[in-house]
């Protein structure tokens, strides 16, 4: 990680400003993280930094099909946050294998704990208490971001002849159990999301299961 310019500012804490400078450049790493999912367009893969955006983004339009009294301002926040542990921990492809997935928690979870310490205390336990809330998934609001974060890869692979879904022989029934996690934040993108399902595999998009 570089180290931050040191310049003076009046009227800042140059430490506090030195350990935000920090994380900043530190997470600018996202960007050379690589996804599995193509772009839409199909001529590269995305990587994360454009992942946590396009998630963020698709919040503020899907908003109307959150559940009721959802703070999408809350929601956006954690979409922007919780993929920056993929600075150390890297991507894991959903479909990927077992050992590997079974492992993400832990490898997330260190890079939480190294990754957010770089934040002055007070950011650093807010930016935390976000991507917890995240990945319980308990509050309306964790639950429509999962929501979100499903739903994005089956519309890049839908628009790609099948992406990563026929690159990785992916079966209908492992999409279809993803389809529970997308109908918990939001019914409506649930049942969007199943038509869709059923659409790749009448198309050939999905492997027998």
């Amino acid at each position: 990680m570089p180290d931050p310019v040191s310049v003076e500012v009046p009227g800042t804490d140059p430490g506090r400003l030195t350990a935000q400078l920090r994380f900043v450049l530190e997470v600018d790493r996202l960007k050379s993280v690589t996804r599995r999912n193509l772009l839409v367009d199909g001529s590269r893969r995305e990587n994360s930094a454009e992942h946590s955006w396009y998630l963020a983004l698709s919040a503020r339009v899907f908003a109307e099909y959150a559940p009721p009294e959802t703070d999408i301002d809350r929601v956006t926040e954690m979409l922007l946050i919780h993929d920056v542990v993929e600075v150390d921990a890297g991507d894991t492809f959903i479909y990927g294998a077992d050992e590997q997935v079974r492992g993400q928690q832990v490898r997330e979870r260190a890079a939480a704990d190294r990754i957010f310490s770089l934040l002055p205390e007070e950011q650093a336990l807010q930016a935390r208490a976000v991507w917890d809330e995240f990945e319980a998934r308990e509050t309306p609001e964790a639950r429509f971001a999962r929501a979100i974060d499903r739903i994005a890869p089956m519309l890049a692979n839908a628009a790609t002849d099948g992406g990563t879904w026929t690159e990785y022989n992916v079966s209908k029934d492992q999409v279809l159990e993803k389809v529970k996690i997308i109908a918990e934040g939001s019914p409506q993108l649930g049942e969007y999301a199943r038509g869709l399902i059923e659409d790749a595999a009448t198309k050939g998009y999905l492997a027998d299961s």
